[in-house]
């Protein structure tokens, strides 16, 4: 029996290894490729038949949208699943793939249980499981949510910092987590007016302050909760800046967590959070954003 085979598109590095890595972890034997975007997925896909496809939304050259359009036109592409794997959860968008064709979605940013019940539901779809069967290992016990970034890259060989007994509400599996803002209030010391956004783990969505920015990473401070965030979880930082209420949806990693006052029971912590994008559309939005930001004093520049 052939091996089935994924393809995965991402512009991310990081993206693409955490969930190559996430999905051989489960589904030992599986064949998995990728594509740094739209376009070099079209060049792939032209040479080789895939079983499913997890694409990005928004990627430099051919979008997300693009390459799912493109599928749908070509007959032996025309009822391949196709999941969208994007930080774009809001209603107008959603329909939009869906009358494109698409077959499921990932929220971003997931955990390693999501991603791999929507992989599994969309091979159960295509008649493609029993090809797994005969390696899929058994489910393993919940390791907590917040490592599940950690465990994928390291191969499951990390050790797992255990989560508190309370944790905070988990979001629906699928979809992005909904904007709340949570009642705490923010730091007094960043209360001047400095630069304001959410951040989306798969745990829940903790509101933030930046401190600083560039193109390479932000400096965030968030109010700390039951669940500590962990490092090298991946996130969705949204951030609204102009009187239209734009939004951009920047995807990363937590590089370091750190308190923000010196001891141990400090009330506020401070988040490196590492971009991952490489679409010029997001770096020229980010460099607008520091360029205004700066200029408003909202952060300081070059985190």
């Amino acid at each position: 029996m052939s091996k089935v085979s994924v393809l995965v598109v991402d512009d991310a590095p990081f993206i693409r290894d955490l969930i190559k890595k996430g999905l051989r972890s489960h589904f030992p034997g599986i064949r998995i490729e990728d594509a740094v975007n739209g376009r070099k997925a079209q060049q792939m896909l032209d040479r080789d038949s895939f079983d499913l496809i997890l694409c990005d939304w928004e990627m430099p050259e051919m979008s997300g949208l693009e390459l799912l359009t493109w599928c749908r036109a070509q007959e032996k592409l025309k009822t391949t699943p196709f999941i969208m794997v994007t930080s774009r959860g809001d209603k107008e968008n959603v329909v939009q793939a869906i009358q494109s064709g698409v077959s499921d979605f990932i929220g971003k940013p997931f955990s390693n249980e999501q991603l791999t019940t929507k992989v599994r539901k969309a091979l159960g779809r295509a008649g493609k499981l029993g090809a797994l069967a005969a390696s899929a290992p058994a489910r393993p016990t919940n390791t907590g949510m917040a490592n599940d970034s950690l465990a994928a890259l390291t191969g499951g060989k990390a050790e797992v910092v255990k989560p508190a007994a309370a944790s905070v509400a988990s979001p629906a599996p699928g979809f992005a987590a909904p904007l709340v803002q949570p009642a705490a209030a923010k730091p007094t010391a960043a209360s001047g007016g400095r630069g304001q956004g959410q951040l989306r783990l798969a745990s829940g969505t903790l509101a933030c302050v930046i401190k600083a920015l560039s193109l390479k990473e932000g400096l965030l401070v968030v109010k700390r909760g039951e669940t500590l965030p962990q490092v090298l979880e991946s996130a969705v930082l949204d951030l609204e800046q102009g009187e239209g209420g734009e939004v951009a949806r920047l995807n990363g990693y937590l590089h370091a967590v750190a308190a923000l006052e010196p001891k141990p029971d400090s009330d506020w912590l401070q988040l490196t959070f590492r971009f991952v994008d490489r679409d010029p559309q997001k770096l020229d939005y980010l460099s607008r954003l520091i360029a205004r930001g700066t200029a408003q004093r909202h952060f300081v520049p070059g985190a």
